[in-house]
């Protein structure tokens, strides 16, 4: 099997170069091969390498910014999938597409489930939920995995802003009143392996998932704050000196972009059908930081 893999340096797309080995052969596209600001680019790069799987890890992913950028951030979130999804459908193609807990407003005060009902609050929740309707449009066999608090040792991530603070900052204020599921980008590729392994198949031409095809939630067992996030990532790392944690409201700390106030993910349905549960977000926490192999 040959896969097409976008965003191969961003925190999901650097783990799946290596969860993904198995499967198959992997390409590995960076910007200079496939712009996914022009789509002549997308439909030229996937015709020559014509792959079997093409997996979507690239994104526009920085929230505020999105305010005063929206046009770029409606072209790789919005535009892009929708071609990725009419190139594979030319080819007999599936597609495996990352999105995000942001296509929630956070007003639910119940884990949320994938056929629940969206309704972004900023610019990026938008165009990745727009995202992800282009390519439930275009009718290919599909896979739409959303995430949630992506954090990893690599880019930018609230992990790392949390170390380098703490570096330099005798006390941090952090958000006590929003709740999430933190998510180490390796758990998500090795679900997003395990995932495809149990369910894509060929016949007639065509790539599949076996009657898998959807949106399904991929997140690290358990919820939090940002501020109990943080502490917990205090605990482990054990920063000297330690830094004082000081929680505050949302309100004390105004954003570009809101955020939604809860932004729980239930994956039992990824769990019921693909056998698919990651460890719980303060052991990949635990194990982020004690491996030298994530940065």
């Amino acid at each position: 099997m040959h896969i097409l893999l976008t965003g191969p340096m961003g925190q999901i797309g650097w783990e799946l170069q290596r969860t993904l080995t198995p499967l198959g052969q992997v390409t590995a596209v960076e910007h200079a091969q496939m712009d996914l600001t022009c789509a002549d680019s997308i439909r030229s790069t996937i015709q020559a390498l014509k792959p079997n799987l093409i997996i979507n890890a690239a994104a526009y992913t920085a929230v505020d910014l999105a305010e005063s950028e929206p046009e770029s951030a409606h072209v790789i979130n919005a535009i892009a999938p929708g071609i990725l999804a009419e190139q594979a459908r030319e080819i007999g193609a599936a597609l495996v597409h990352f999105s995000t807990d942001y296509v929630f407003d956070g007003n639910s005060d119940q884990p949320y489930l994938p056929d629940d009902a969206t309704n972004p609050l900023g610019v990026y929740g938008m165009t990745k939920l727009l995202g992800e309707q282009a390519i439930q449009a275009v009718g290919i066999p599909h896979l739409i995995l959303r995430t949630s608090w992506v954090f990893s040792r690599r880019r930018s991530n609230f992990l790392l802003t949390m170390m380098k603070l703490a570096a330099t900052q005798p006390e941090i204020r952090v958000v006590n009143d929003q709740h999430g599921c933190p998510t180490w980008s390796r758990s998500i590729a090795l679900a997003t392996a395990d995932i495809i392994a149990a369910s894509l198949t060929h016949e007639d031409d065509q790539w599949h998932f076996a009657g898998h095809e959807g949106i399904y939630h991929v997140a690290n067992k358990g919820s939090t704050t940002w501020y109990d996030f943080a502490r917990h990532i205090f605990q482990i790392a054990q920063p000297d000196p330690m830094p004082e944690l000081i929680p505050i409201t949302t309100e004390d700390y105004p954003t570009a972009a809101v955020r939604p106030r809860n932004s729980i993910l239930d994956c039992r349905q990824t769990k019921a059908e693909f056998g698919v549960e990651l460890v719980s977000w303060q052991m990949a926490v635990e194990e982020a930081l004690g491996d030298p192999t994530s940065q």
